[in-house]
């Protein structure tokens, strides 16, 4: 099969071959997959992983018979199902889990990927792969929400105008009163708007005191400035995930008694409710380019560039 694979150096190959499913276990047939920070990120030694790339994706459930069946998305940990996280429905952090393109499990940039059936989601018939496949970071921005719940009345500053940073501000602004998007690159800031979203380049004066401040520039120093604008006794919500070593002092987190608590998957459930909630939301304005799987060299060159979503298009 087509496959995109990083072992310490990216390669489009032709000719890996199919995983084969274990018992419990589904082989979807991608039809898109989509390119993230992380897997830029991975690409530069985070995490260690080698292996096929890719964590994002829509397909379709391989039959029995070879058919394809029911078109799903699906969660990226798999988890063991029977230890105490798993009991209390915390599967992503499972001790023994692998999590899909990241941690000792092949990615979903390829023609077939296998995942434990209980993480499968089918997709509803009115939702277009274009924004099926980005179901996956837009859980992972639903995801501050379970872990901080808002009461509507509070001002909120999110940080990085990449893809999670642009989907965490849509999020956000649904349910806080003032959310301002910070970014560095107007022409994505010209994307965001949405609702009630603010925006302002990272250059400009930005009021500090905010009551919850999302980290999610995919840089160093991004903490540091999410600190600055965190008032006393708020909160920070760390996005990003970098592999470059950086050195920052926590002293203000004591003194401001901030609390700091890092967020990363969310539930795929939440995502599909939202945007059954939400529409109208602008997700298809994250898709900067698509490539086929075969030119995926130049997607992750676009990609690592001042894109948003690149996608590439894997199966019919």
């Amino acid at each position: 099969m087509k496959a995109v694979i990083f072992d310490e150096a990216l390669r489009y190959v032709p000719d890996q071959a199919e995983p084969e499913a274990r018992p419990g276990w589904r082989r979807i047939r991608v039809t898109t997959a989509g390119i993230c920070k992380t897997d830029l990120e991975i690409v530069k030694g985070y995490m260690g992983f080698r292996g096929i790339l890719g964590h994002e994706f829509v397909g379709r459930i391989e039959a029995p018979d070879g058919r394809p069946g029911a078109r799903v998305v699906g969660e990226i940990n798999a988890a063991c199902g029977v230890c105490d996280r798993c009991a209390q429905g915390l599967g992503r952090h499972c001790p023994k889990r692998s999590t899909l393109g990241i941690f000792n499990l092949d990615g979903c940039m390829a023609e077939v990927c296998v995942l434990p059936a209980a993480n499968l989601v089918k997709v509803p018939d009115e939702l277009p792969d274009d924004r099926a496949v980005l179901i996956e970071p837009l859980s992972a921005a639903c995801e501050i929400l379970e872990q901080h719940p808002l009461r509507g009345s509070e001002r909120v500053i999110v940080l990085g105008d990449g893809k999670l940073g642009l989907l965490c501000a849509w999020v956000l602004s649904t349910a806080a009163a003032e959310v301002t998007l910070v970014g560095k690159h107007p022409e994505k800031l010209a994307q965001a708007g949405w609702r009630t979203l603010r925006t302002a380049l990272a250059d400009e004066p930005i009021a500090p005191g905010a009551d919850l401040v999302v980290e999610a520039t995919g840089s160093a120093a991004g903490l540091a400035r999410a600190i600055e604008l965190c008032r006393p006794r708020g909160a920070i919500a760390l996005k990003s995930t970098v592999a470059a070593p950086h050195q920052l002092s926590l002293a203000p987190v004591v003194i401001n008694e901030i609390t700091l608590f890092g967020s990363r998957c969310g539930q795929f459930q939440d995502g599909l409710a939202w945007l059954a909630r939400y529409p109208d939301a602008p997700l298809e304005r994250l898709i900067a380019a698509r490539y086929p799987i075969d030119q995926a060299l130049e997607a992750f060159h676009q990609a690592a560039g001042t894109s948003l979503k690149v996608l590439l298009d894997i199966g019919g």
